[in-house]
């Protein structure tokens, strides 16, 4: 019986240690399930982080479109020629003298238009407007990829300069003038044939047009420069027409020609290098004006100078006393001159001596006759201003 309970007690001995043994195992797995969960909350942070971070990389490393690079460089298809630039390209095009630095240039087209205006009036014998829509600077490569096709392109000399232009005439402007010359009706839009070359009838008609307009532009240059403008040649392929280097600068006027509801441009480019031999005259503010020497205002001064009225003085003698001498005058004293009746006097405005002659009479008055011409000064006019001159640039 003893034995029995002492079994009994065994078994419920075991039974306990099992029981902790499980229970023990049922709580490290639920310590183990915990960790494991604080384990994936990282792992998920960790990639969160590794999400911002590319996206933050996406953002500095975004690739710029093509209307963002066209406005870093200052390329823009809606910019005009010759407009205003941004960006690289105002950089690359602030090395081009502007042509408001010539302002005399101005006024010299603007004397075109007006005799321009008159000229094709008498030419077309139809009401015709001409208006100078823009002066600008721009590169000759630039302005001959910018041509659009079909035109006329004439290529004359300028043969005071010795040098070359170019004038372009648009393919409105050559089918409204056709029309108008060959007696086309007012009020209707000029007809145009497209993929054709133009014929020897409308090229001889625009080179006519083409004469009209360089000998108005030999007036408008007259007061300024003699030049005579004579056409070389006429292309309609602005590759043939090259007169200067793709990256020489040059001034572009556009004329607007307008006939009632027909018309259509002209645009006129001058390299620099074909107006450097008036560059100077160009620099002028206004026309006639003169830098230095003035020959309408020498003109005047000399005629001030002439009329004006000075002091001669006839020396007969000429001594050098002592103050104590000339204190020690008085009434009675005589003065003895060391000259003769026959010796010269000398006639002196102020300190400067002009002549001499010999003392007369004319009637009661004492005169004096004048023996020789007047003394003229050693230094010249040209000479004094160069002596001006230096003695400035010394200072």
């Amino acid at each position: 019986m003893a034995e029995e309970n002492e079994q009994q007690q065994g078994d419920e001995d075991l039974d306990s240690n099992w029981g902790e043994g499980v229970d023990g195992q049922q709580t490290g797995d639920g310590e183990a399930g915990a960790s494991d969960a604080d384990m994936a909350d990282q792992w998920a942070a960790m990639i969160d982080d590794s999400q911002d971070a590319d996206g933050a990389g996406e953002a500095t490393d975004r690739v710029l479109n093509q209307d963002e690079i066209d406005n870093l460089l200052g390329f823009s298809a809606d910019t005009p020629l010759g407009g205003e630039t941004s960006g690289i390209r105002a950089i690359i095009n602030s090395g081009l003298v502007s042509y408001e630095r010539l302002p005399l240039l101005e006024i010299v087209f603007d004397r075109l238009v007006r005799l321009a205006t008159t000229s094709l009036r008498n030419f077309t014998s139809d009401n015709v407007e001409v208006s100078l829509e823009s002066i600008s600077s721009v590169r000759f490569g630039d302005y001959l990829n910018s041509i659009p096709l079909p035109a006329v392109l004439a290529v004359f000399k300028a043969v005071e300069w010795d040098n070359y232009g170019l004038m372009t005439v648009d393919s409105n402007l050559i089918y409204s003038i056709i029309d108008v010359l060959l007696g086309g009706r007012r009020g209707n839009q000029s007809v145009r044939v497209e993929g054709r070359p133009y014929t020897t009838i409308e090229v001889n008609l625009v080179r006519r047009m083409l004469d009209v307009v360089l000998s108005d532009a030999e007036q408008a240059f007259a007061p300024l420069s003699p030049v005579k403008f004579a056409v070389d040649r006429l292309e309609t392929n602005p590759r043939f027409a090259a007169i200067s280097r793709p990256a020489n600068a040059a001034i572009l006027i556009e004329l607007r020609i307008d006939m009632e509801d027909r018309g259509g441009t002209i645009e006129i480019l001058l390299p620099y290098a074909t107006i450097e031999p008036i560059r100077d005259l160009l620099l002028q503010m206004f026309m006639g004006e003169k830098f230095g020497r003035d020959p309408i205002w020498e003109g005047h001064l000399a005629t001030e100078i002439y009329s004006a009225e000075i002091a001669v003085d006839a020396v007969l003698f000429d001594e050098e006393m002592s103050l104590g001498e000339v204190r020690n005058l008085s009434i009675g004293d005589t003065l003895v001159f060391e000259t003769r009746p026959s010796d010269p006097v000398q006639l002196k405005c102020g300190d400067i001596g002009l002549t001499e002659g010999h003392m007369g009479r004319l009637g009661k008055n004492i005169s004096v006759k004048v023996a020789r011409g007047l003394r003229r000064p050693r230094t010249t006019l040209a000479a004094f201003e160069n002596t001006v001159a230096s003695n400035m640039e010394g200072s």
